[in-house]
């Protein structure tokens, strides 16, 4: 049994070569042409080199992150007020063309917001949250994906892997030494919904700067009454470069 490259013409009218399956006596077992199309394809969408980002990234918490007043409790006779700053992070994103319109984007970063729980009386509780994201979007192109160039919408999902953390320490960095304050740590693995506009400028020598407004919505584990931790959701501006 071997293959061969043959084919009616009357099948094959794209000008492809078709892929056929013959026996041992050189009789026609079965034609493979869509196969063929396949592979052709693939190599197609091989060609289409992908479009690199690195991105700088202002989180702006809202609803119950950026803000949540708890009522005084039979631990605690006055209101806490909680709630976190804007949160630096870093991005680094493959976009795939796929037409000229359209593109799949991955992406892996990560951000760190700061915050505090504060108490008549009582002394300041510091907080922190880090996420560790990988996402997937889909964009669209209102001039060219292959370039990246103009302006584009995406619409996607992410896998966030976050950490809360809550001391009364607020030097972060005694955890790297021998003093370790104390504190409590909640982990939580999540997803989240992702919806944005951005916008890429041309550049030079192949580097194109591009900006970003997205913004992100906790999808998963976020009901406090189970006492999970709040949505971590974010308006979030991005800066960088496309190359």
């Amino acid at each position: 049994m071997f293959f061969a490259l043959s084919c009616n013409q009357s099948i094959n009218q794209s000008n492809l070569p078709c892929l056929a399956l013959f026996d041992d006596k050189g009789e026609k077992m079965k034609s493979l042409h869509g196969i063929a199309l396949m592979f052709v394809a693939m190599g197609s969408l091989q060609a289409q080199s992908p479009n690199f980002g690195l991105q700088i990234r202002l989180g702006a918490p809202i609803g119950e992150l950026r803000e949540k007043i708890y009522p005084p409790n039979y631990d605690l006779s006055a209101e806490q007020i909680e709630g976190y700053d804007i949160g630096l992070g870093l991005q680094f994103t493959m976009s795939f063309p796929l037409h000229q319109k359209f593109a799949f984007r991955a992406g892996i970063g990560g951000m760190s917001t700061r915050g505090t729980n504060t108490a008549s009386g009582y002394d300041t509780i510091f907080l922190r949250h880090n996420m560790f994201s990988l996402s997937g979007e889909l964009q669209l192109f209102l001039q060219d994906a292959y370039r990246h160039q103009g302006t584009f919408l995406t619409v996607g999902i992410s896998g966030n892997f976050e950490r809360f953390e809550r001391s009364f320490e607020d030097n972060w960095s005694y955890s790297h030494y021998w003093y370790y304050p104390e504190s409590d740590v909640t982990r939580k693995s999540r997803l989240g919904g992702i919806i944005g506009i951005g916008h890429t400028f041309y550049g030079h020598s192949n580097l194109n700067f591009t900006t970003e407004l997205s913004y992100h919505h906790t999808l998963t584990n976020s009901n406090i009454n189970r006492g999970e931790p709040p949505s971590a959701n974010f308006f979030n501006i991005s800066f960088g470069l496309i190359f």
